[in-house]
């Protein structure tokens, strides 16, 4: 069974606690927050002065936090104050400093999660999965939502998940963007278990019933 985490950067950002409230509505416990700093990615997104107010207007969520950003241990601690449950790191952001930025996320008494971009081989994650929450696999170039789904995104997930079961571990498969149901489906028959959705959920006629049909994937 698969988990929808709505990512609110697709979301009515005039209005994100009531956005946030709405989803809740629709049976969504999970809600993805990225935080884009126009260094890492050629975008911008906002950071955890929004993500404290969020918290605060509605507490009973789980924040997903995706930090694509270049320096995401100087920035764990804010969001963890401001009410992240997971913080998520690009490997391509600290390539050279995966086990500090582990250990400093951890520190926050954050779960941790670790991110790869289509062009990352899943194999360079491979020695830190045991150390990991969750592992995010992204279905297109980080930066924008609205793109299209690469087909080779279930590929990379089953590579993860194969690992972790030869290996006995379980973190949680995240897959982020493109997502759909279509294509939600083919990720969490590849071993994905949370399904970012932002664009296809709060653009979809019928949220609630999308909700459904991803926890019966």
């Amino acid at each position: 069974m698969s988990e929808l985490s709505a990512s609110v950067l697709s979301a009515d950002l005039s209005d994100l606690a009531a956005e946030c409230r709405r989803t809740r509505d629709c049976g969504v416990k999970m809600i993805h927050f990225d935080v884009m700093d126009g260094h890492f990615v050629p975008n911008i997104s906002y950071g955890a002065p929004v993500l404290k107010c969020l918290k605060k207007a509605v507490p009973d969520m789980v924040y997903d936090v995706h930090l694509m950003i270049s320096e995401p241990a100087r920035y764990a601690p804010d969001f963890a104050k401001a009410g992240a449950d997971y913080i998520t790191f690009h490997y391509e952001a600290v390539p050279d400093a995966v086990d500090k930025t582990i250990a400093a996320i951890r520190e926050t008494g954050c779960k941790v999660g670790l991110s790869i971009n289509p062009g990352t081989d899943p194999q360079v994650i491979f020695p830190w999965l045991d150390k990991l929450d969750l592992v995010l696999v992204m279905g297109v170039n980080p930066g924008f939502g609205g793109q299209s789904f690469m087909p080779a995104t279930p590929e990379r997930i089953a590579a993860v998940k194969a690992e972790c079961v030869r290996r006995g571990l379980s973190p949680r498969i995240e897959v982020d963007g493109g997502v759909n149901a279509q294509t939600g489906a083919l990720c969490a028959d590849a071993g994905a278990d949370l399904l970012v959705m932002g664009s296809a959920f709060y653009g979809a006629k019928d949220p609630a019933a999308l909700a459904e049909t991803v926890r019966g994937l």
